[in-house]
């Protein structure tokens, strides 16, 4: 009987660490912009690794969504303090836990989280840890020349934003955008799918220098990831 709940603790062991997602990965995009990865596995969709940036200006760390854990944004803001900057702020581009699942503790270290008043209007309805600071309107300046945020309409969520990085030409586009990868528009239980291709309509022409546009999940790419989602998203209208 004892060698029996050996053996069983062994294989919950093992099943567990089989399981163990993968560690936070962080990789440079552009200049002083840095792509990261974080991980979690996702009923019906299996392991899924969702984008975020850091944008560095003058000592000053920028977050552009949080990553998927507490864990992984304490990691995530670890790194940044040892590359000799300081989280100045995040900004969340919807109310997803792929994107906001580090305000509580960010707020708890006095870091300012941003997100649009109705992100944090649908926070508060889940009743979870609203953004310390919330702004309304079309547009608005994270950091004045760096980092512009944008509300194109509905799409993948009712509260989807968009940032732009005009320094760099880049756009994270964050779940409003398909990777070119991708061949569905992938989670929509909370979707504007009949606003999507017109709000898509709105940052192409808002944007059309974009260099570089990254997606919430998979691979970044350039303007092409934007005409593909307006082609989804048209498709299932």
């Amino acid at each position: 009987m004892k060698r029996f709940f050996t053996l069983i603790t062994l294989w919950v062991t093992l099943s567990t660490s089989a399981e163990a997602l993968p560690e936070l990965k962080i990789n440079k995009i552009a200049l002083n912009t840095y792509l990261y990865k974080s991980f979690q596995n996702v009923d019906g969709f299996g392991l899924m690794s969702s984008n975020g940036l850091v944008v560095f200006n003058e000592k000053k760390a920028f977050i552009i969504d949080t990553p998927w854990s507490e864990q992984d944004t304490k990691t995530l803001v670890s790194w940044i303090e040892k590359q000799g900057y300081k989280p100045a702020a995040s900004i969340s581009t919807h109310s997803h836990e792929d994107r906001t699942a580090g305000i509580k503790w960010l707020n708890e270290q006095n870091i300012p989280t941003f997100a649009s008043a109705l992100t944090n209007e649908l926070l508060a309805k889940k009743e979870q840890t609203l953004a310390s600071h919330s702004f309304a309107g079309a547009n608005f300046q994270l950091e004045d020349g760096l980092i512009e945020i944008f509300y194109p309409g509905g799409g993948h969520t009712i509260d989807n934003l968009v940032v732009w990085l005009p320094k760099s030409k880049l756009l994270f586009g964050g779940c409003f955008v398909r990777s070119l990868q991708t061949q569905g528009l992938g989670y929509t239980g909370e979707a504007s799918i009949e606003q999507w291709p017109s709000s898509v309509e709105k940052v192409l022409l808002k944007y059309p220098q974009a260099e570089i546009v990254v997606p919430g999940h998979g691979k970044l790419g350039d303007i092409n990831l934007l005409t593909h989602t307006k082609q989804l998203a048209a498709a299932k209208n």
